[in-house]
Parts: structure tokens; C-alpha cells; sequence
């Protein structure tokens, strides 16, 4: 149960808000320096550290927090009998939760023209003790480091009647220390004279804690790379090959989202180049999926990836042996098509595991984003058919493994598919009737008849002209989520062409 809380804070975003709420809740405050004016002038009932200690501030400002009833309060475990005894003969109390964050060295060395005496006085002292305090004796103490962790801990404190799980007190620990070695590693580094904004310092500052691999370069030559693994290895093995590039970790991650998709239908093959599939299909077995994947698009798949879904047999890696392949993925590999395909020093054979990431991270300029994973796929059961023509049971499997391909195809997508297998796919595209064009135009390229066959967009029709082009192509399907404000015209015209229309309600952008 949170009684006393310690504040001091650099970043003073949302501070007083918080204190406020930490007061409705009797909680008792203590803060320092500029933190307390702050608190003291938005009206909160604070105590400062100097009527705690008896101490003043001192070496302006350097030595404000180190003092035995500041840390006593805070390190005493509560469950020793002993600690329990000094903390009440001492007088000092306990500090139930700690609130600091530190001052911003990494934005200051990163100023132009800074001088070495202007970095110093930014490095913290006392706030990373007092994180590193509270975060060690997380049984008692909650350490909040970032104004972005404000608000779930006040709606947690409230719903858990002041009473929250010791669980989520490690998880704040654990990002607690994880902020304090990133933070200790950039002065090293600024010390010793190593550039802080180096790829393998700036990765091993900012994702302390995990292992980081080096790459020969990044996405082009000229740029320096990565890999930050989490649980990578646990997914991964790479049995035999050159090292895996950049790129390659790319155009791996996106075969194994489509291969862990396409699971549902049985077993399957894509080909992936550039991170969009070049074909896709579900077969009998291995040969006749690949086959298929393969026919899609028989020029794309050079210098690509193929994936399975199943064991990799012996048949089938003969015929896939005679493709220039980048990497093989599959799940497992049988022994005599393992030693078949190691005889390609260069190509990179892989297996995995399937395993479910519920988040997933990109980097922006000034950021980093966060989502939650596209995992939703249609069933039959999300077929919402708005035309006058249903699809029979045939086009309705057709519809939804096109639906899932376009799902993992670069926007603007669209997907034409028959009997499982696809027949053309326009990627990437500013405008969703060129993707449109570009699909049908791959169909013809590769001998595939689109009469009869589904069509797949990601997102919805803005106009009804890619319903046109559809139409002319002979396909007689057509799923994409919906939602246009000109639904109405799209319908429209898959009536006037006799086309069975279905939404889903669920869009798949990939950018």
C-alpha cells in the first residue's frame, strides 16, 4: 500500500496532475528543489526533503537527496523484522513510491558546440540512485520513470484499492533499470569518445539488456545495421548459410507472418521478394503447393524466399533446388532434403516455430511506434455479401485465402486468386486502380485465365472503377472490407456485372 511518495522530476510533464491524485488519495508527498515550488505554487500539499533530512540542498544542487532517512525509507524491506525495528528507533519512515526522472544528458551532448563541463553537470546523481533504490526493493516500492507511465498506475492504484500487484511492480522495475543502463552507457560512452549516435552504441543504449548482433550492413551498403534480438533465437535457427542481412530479416519476417496465416488452409507455400509475396498457394502436399506458389510469377521468385507451412520433404526440395533462392523457411526439414539443399554454401536455410507477438515497433523521425499486431483475419462468418449474387462455397474459400494474401501484401493491394492458389497480385501502388491494372496485367504475363477467379483488396474501393476493371478481367468475386462513402456506387456496378460482393469490415493497410 502506497502512504508516502518521493517526486522529483527533470521532465515535469503531467507531475502536478499526478500529485493531485496521489493527494486525493492521502497520500503523503515529498519533493525537492524545483519540483517542489512547482507542486507547492499548483496548490499540493508537499513537504520538502529538507524538513525530511534536516539537511539543506547543497554543491547547488548536487547533494539533495543522499541521506540515510531518504534511502532508509526507501531500501527498508518491510517483510525483515530488523529493518521494521531501525526504520521506527530512527524515525524515518517508509517511501512507498518513488517519481523521478533524469536530468537530459543525451539531449545535451547532442547539442552542437557542447562543452565538456555543460555535459557533466547534466549527469545525474541522486535521481538514478533513487531509481535504482526503489527498483531493487519493488516488493514495497513503486518506481515511476516517464510521464507516460502516470496514467495506468493512478487507474491502477484506484481500481486495486491501493493495493497493486506485486507483478506490475517488476515490470516497473524492470523498465527502471533498463532506463538507468541506457542512460549510464551513454556517458561511457560520451567519456570515452565513442559516438552515442553510432547504430551498435545507440542499440545497446537504447534496448539494454537484449543481445545485439551485428550485420554487415543495413538495407543498403552505405548504411550500418543491427539486430536487436528478444526472443529471436527462440523463433529462429539458421542451419546452414552465408549471414543473414538486413534485408533478408525483412523478407523473413514477412514470409513467416503470411506462412503463419495461410496455417488455416492446410498446406501451403509463398514466395517472397522485397517483402511482398510473388505467389502464394495451398496444395496437397509441399510439391504441389510450391508448384503452384511457383506458377504464380515464375521471374519474381529469383533471389527470393520460400516458405512452408509443413516439414520440408525430400521431393520437393529437388524442385526447389532448382530456383536461385535466397532462404528456405520451413518448420522442419527432412534429413536427405537438409543435406540436398547445404550443398548451396550461399543460400540460407532456415527453420522456425510458430509463436504470437502481440506488439509490434517501427521508428519513425522523433519516435518510435508501437501497435498491436494485425492478427485479425475474415472468416466465413465476417462475409458480409451486399450484392444481389452470393458466392457459392468454392469462391467463399477462394475469397478468404485471397483476403489473407492481400492482408500481407504491400498497400495499395489487390489479389487475384483461384482454387487456392494466386494468379496475380498488384502491389504497393499510390492508387488502388493501379494496383488493380497490375495485377491483372501479372495474370496475362504468366498465362493464368482470370474467368472465374476472386479478387482481394486490402482496404476499400474509393471508386467503382477498379470494380470495372475487375469485372473485365473475368474474375466473379470480390472481397475488400467496405466503408467507402461511394459503398453504394461500388455495389452498383459488381451488380451490374453480375459479381458477388462481400465485406468484411476489416482493413489490412501494410505501409
Amino acid at each position: 500500500m502506497v502512504k508516502r511518495a518521493l517526486i522529483s522530476v527533470y521532465d515535469k510533464r503531467g507531475i502536478a496532475d499526478l500529485a493531485r491524485k496521489l493527494e486525493s488519495l492521502e497520500i503523503e508527498i515529498i519533493s525537492t528543489g524545483g519540483t517542489y515550488k512547482l507542486l507547492k505554487d499548483e496548490g499540493v500539499k508537499v513537504i520538502s526533503v529538507e524538513d525530511v533530512t534536516g539537511f539543506p540542498e547543497i554543491l547547488d544542487g548536487r547533494v539533495k537527496t543522499l541521506h540515510p532517512k531518504i534511502f532508509g525509507a526507501i531500501l527498508a524491506d518491510r517483510s525483515n523484522a530488523s529493518h521494521n525495528n531501525a526504520v521506527s528507533e530512527l524515525g524515518i519512515g517508509t517511501i512507498d513510491l518513488v517519481v523521478v526522472n533524469l536530468y537530459p544528458f543525451t539531449e545535451t551532448i547532442a547539442r552542437e558546440g557542447v562543452s565538456l563541463a555543460e555535459a557533466i553537470e547534466q549527469i545525474d546523481i541522486g535521481g538514478v540512485t533513487l531509481i535504482r533504490a526503489a527498483a531493487k526493493n519493488f516488493m514495497h516500492v513503486d518506481v515511476l520513470t516517464s510521464p507516460e507511465q502516470y496514467e495506468d498506475y493512478i487507474k491502477l492504484l484506484v481500481s486495486t484499492s491501493n493495493n497493486i500487484d506485486r507483478a506490475y511492480s517488476r515490470k516497473l522495475a524492470a523498465a527502471a533499470f533498463a532506463g538507468t543502463s541506457s542512460y549510464d552507457i551513454a556517458i561511457s560512452q560520451f567519456l570515452t569518445g565513442k559516438n552515442p549516435q553510432g547504430v551498435e552504441e545507440f542499440a545497446s543504449g537504447a534496448f539494454a539488456g537484449n543481445d545485439i548482433a551485428s550485420l554487415r550492413y543495413g538495407e543498403n551498403p552505405h548504411q550500418k545495421a543491427v539486430l536487436v534480438k528478444k526472443n529471436f533465437d527462440e523463433v529462429f535457427e539458421v542451419l546452414h548459410g552465408k549471414e543473414i542481412s538486413y534485408n533478408n530479416l525483412l523478407d523473413i519476417n514477412s514470409a513467416y507472418d503470411l506462412i503463419s496465416d495461410l496455417r488455416r488452409f492446410g498446406t501451403s507455400c509463398a514466395i517472397i521478394k522485397h517483402g511482398n509475396p510473388s505467389g502464394a498457394a495451398v496444395g496437397k502436399d509441399n510439391f504441389d503447393a510450391y508448384v503452384k506458389a511457383f506458377a504464380s510469377d515464375t521471374v519474381s521468385p529469383f533471389g527470393g524466399i520460400v516458405t512452408f507451412n509443413e516439414k520440408l520433404d525430400f521431393n520437393t526440395s529437388i524442385e526447389v533446388d532448382k530456383l536461385f533462392t535466397e532462404i528456405i523457411l520451413a518448420p522442419e526439414y527432412d534429413e536427405d532434403a537438409l543435406n540436398l539443399l547445404k550443398k548451396k554454401k550461399n543460400r540460407r536455410l532456415i527453420s522456425f516455430k510458430f509463436l504470437s507477438e502481440v506488439f509490434e515497433t517501427r521508428s519513425i523521425t522523433g519516435g518510435i511506434l508501437v501497435q498491436e499486431k494485425d492478427t485479425e483475419t475474415a472468416d466465413i462468418g465476417k462475409l458480409n455479401f451486399v450484392t444481389k449474387r452470393k458466392a457459392a462455397e468454392e469462391e467463399t474459400r477462394d475469397m478468404l485465402f485471397a483476403e489473407t494474401i492481400s492482408k500481407h501484401t504491400r498497400s495499395n493491394a489487390i489479389v487475384f486468386a483461384k482454387d487456392l492458389k494466386t494468379l496475380g497480385i498488384g502491389a504497393g501502388q499510390p492508387s488502388r486502380i493501379d494496383s488493380t491494372k497490375i495485377a491483372v496485367a501479372k495474370a496475362k504475363q504468366f498465362g493464368h485465365d482470370l474467368n472465374g477467379s476472386v479478387a482481394a483488396s486490402d482496404a476499400f474501393f474509393p471508386f467503382a472503377d477498379g470494380i470495372t476493371a475487375i469485372a473485365e478481367s473475368g474474375a466473379k468475386s470480390i472481397v475488400q472490407p467496405g466503408g467507402s462513402v461511394r459503398d453504394s456506387e461500388v455495389i452498383e456496378e459488381a451488380d451490374a456485372h453480375d459479381i458477388a460482393m462481400a465485406f468484411t469490415g476489416i482493413r489490412h493497410f501494410k505501409h
